[in-house]
């Protein structure tokens, strides 16, 4: 059974390792729902579906003609993300008494990790980077892409769009939608949600509810419409400087469904052992206290419909 990091966190007996983990979990609308996977060793392979066998009617009396289907196999591969915080002897004998400053560089450097691993969960590429994973961009291919469209120079969905533009964006966004069943959520970036709030507020479909955390959210057709938030650097996840034709100024909204175990319909997690947080205590070298925050991580993709991608969103 996949854990999300909030539920892992309640198992945690370290009290500073539940903390990370709880701000981890916390600072982003995909690690607060997606679960991991413990798996044994630093690799996962498993089979793919690639092609069915024929079936047909016979006459009586009469024979099959025998067939069989083909799998292709596939490996996910985990990765080291963390980082070091260190803070000086001096500001945590000195300035804890008001702010605990080894707790607020861990926080800190937790909210570093979470929009780290978001940012690679839709835009990682080992291409780019070998150390990480490749993200739903790079994975998402033909149908999951193809089948959706904006146009070919994509479409404004702002409040400078007619009435007729706007339905013809929600019947994209059902299009998406049909891509993958059992969708657990919209992924997009916070200027495309304020124009979905602005078009859903014209076309008098405005829905929100309020996730488990108690914050509202907005949805359509009772799926979470979510802002998947900003890189380390402040700078959106999902830009609004894609390029689709001629048009410069797109941006993607991305379904996603969300696995429940290794080898479920979806997206799910990997891991072994977890987040884990080191208190390495004074460095030698230098007068700082040293905390250590690693995750060896990964992302696997099961079966032929687990998330989709429509591109070529304007928001002019």
């Amino acid at each position: 059974m996949a854990l999300t990091l909030a539920q892992a966190a309640t198992q945690a007996l370290d009290q500073i390792q539940r903390g990370v983990m709880e701000v981890i979990a916390t600072s982003t609308t995909v690690l607060d729902r997606i679960g991991f996977e413990t798996i044994e060793g630093n690799s996962y392979k498993y089979w793919m579906e690639a092609t069915l066998p024929t079936s047909e009617f016979r006459a009586v009396n009469a024979g099959y003609a025998e067939s069989t289907g083909t799998l292709a196999s596939a490996v996910e591969s985990l990765v080291i993300l963390g980082g070091d915080a260190d803070v000086d002897r001096f500001l945590q004998l000195t300035r804890s008494n008001l702010l605990d400053q080894r707790a607020t560089q861990e926080a800190l450097k937790s909210k570093s990790v979470a929009a780290n691993f978001c940012n690679t969960f839709i835009n990682g590429s080992t291409g780019v980077d070998a150390n990480s994973f490749n993200g739903l961009k790079v994975r998402l291919t033909g149908a999951q892409v193809d089948a959706v469209s904006l146009g070919a120079n994509g479409q404004v969905m702002g409040p400078s769009a007619t009435d007729p533009q706007r339905h013809t964006f929600l019947d994209a966004i059902d299009n998406l939608i049909s891509l993958v069943p059992d969708v657990d959520a919209l992924y997009m970036n916070s200027t495309v949600l304020a124009r979905w709030r602005s078009l859903a507020r014209r076309l008098t479909i405005a829905q929100t509810t309020r996730d488990e955390l108690g914050r509202l959210i907005d949805t359509y057709n009772n799926i979470p419409m979510l802002d998947i938030g900003n890189k380390a650097d402040g700078t959106p996840i999902i830009p609004q400087t894609e390029t689709q034709g001629s048009s410069v100024d797109c941006s993607s909204i991305y379904a996603v469904h969300y696995g429940d175990a290794l080898g479920d319909q979806g997206v799910v997690g990997l891991t072994n052992g977890g987040v884990d947080v080191m208190d390495l205590g004074q460095l030698e070298t230098k007068p700082v206290f040293r905390t250590r925050i690693e995750w060896f991580t990964g992302l696997a993709l099961f079966g032929p419909r687990p998330a989709a991608r429509l591109a070529g969103v304007r928001t002019a």
